[in-house]
Formats: structure tokens, sequence, C-alpha cells
């Protein structure tokens, strides 16, 4: 398996060198708003440390990953108004993934609404900060 790469879009992100939505953020992961969303609310759940993916992230790393998951899971079902939640993570190029950090994608999703295809529309940065907001006061409460 390739080496973690230190110049990823997430790393950028998790250094400050980059901006992001941020929904959430402990010592140890950094929730954020996935800029093409499949759906309102498509949220990103990343560990801070450095981990490609799901083959070689520590298990308690993952593990936290997982409880900020299910975290921002309840609260997109409640503010978004959700019938369900779609719950993706891929692993190497063969498996889907396209940035080679490990991140799980949080989907809030509505009964008979189609996902939008993976990547294929940008969604406005004040669309996007307002969403973030809701999140964020939501997990706050």
């Amino acid at each position: 398996m390739p080496n973690y790469d230190p110049n990823n879009i997430f790393a950028k992100i998790l250094r400050g060198e980059l901006p992001c939505h941020k929904v959430y953020e402990d010592d140890k992961a950094l929730a954020l708003l996935d800029i093409m969303p499949r759906a309102p609310g498509h949220t990103l759940v990343l560990p801070k440390s450095p981990a490609r993916n799901l083959l070689d992230v520590d298990p308690a790393d993952l593990s936290h990953v997982m409880q900020v998951t299910q975290r921002i899971a309840k609260v997109s079902m409640k503010v978004f108004g959700a019938d369900g939640i779609t719950i993706q993570q891929f692993n190497e190029s063969a498996g889907g993934q396209v940035v080679f950090h490990l991140h799980v994608h949080v989907i809030p999703r509505k009964g008979g609404v189609v996902l939008k295809p993976p990547g294929s529309e940008k969604e406005k940065p004040h669309v996007l900060a307002e969403q973030a907001k809701l999140l964020a006061a939501a997990i706050a409460a």
C-alpha cells in the first residue's frame, strides 16, 4: 500500500492551509461539509491523525471517527428533516477512494430523492456556510 501523502487536500485543511465549512472539531477529528455534496448536509468526518484509509488507521482513531460520524448522523436527521442517512467510506482507488486521507461521508437522505452524482456540482459557499452553522449549533445544543 502506498504511503500517506501529507499534501492531500484534507491534510492541508487540517493544517489550516485551506478553508472549510467546519461542522465539528475536537482534538482527534474534524467534520466539514463536502463542497460538492450529493445531498444537502453532506458531511465528511476525518481523523486528525495522518491515516490514508481504513487499512492503516489506528483503531482508536477509527473508533473516535465513527463516534463522531454517529453524532453527525443523528443531528443531520433533525437539521435536514431526513428520512435516513447514507454512510460511505472508500479505500484505495479500486475501492473508489479519491482523496487519500481517511474520511467518512454522512449523507442525509429523503425518501424518493436520488443522490447527485459524486463530484458533479459545487455548492454555493453561502449555502454551505448556512448549513454548517445549523449543524454546528445542533451539535453544540
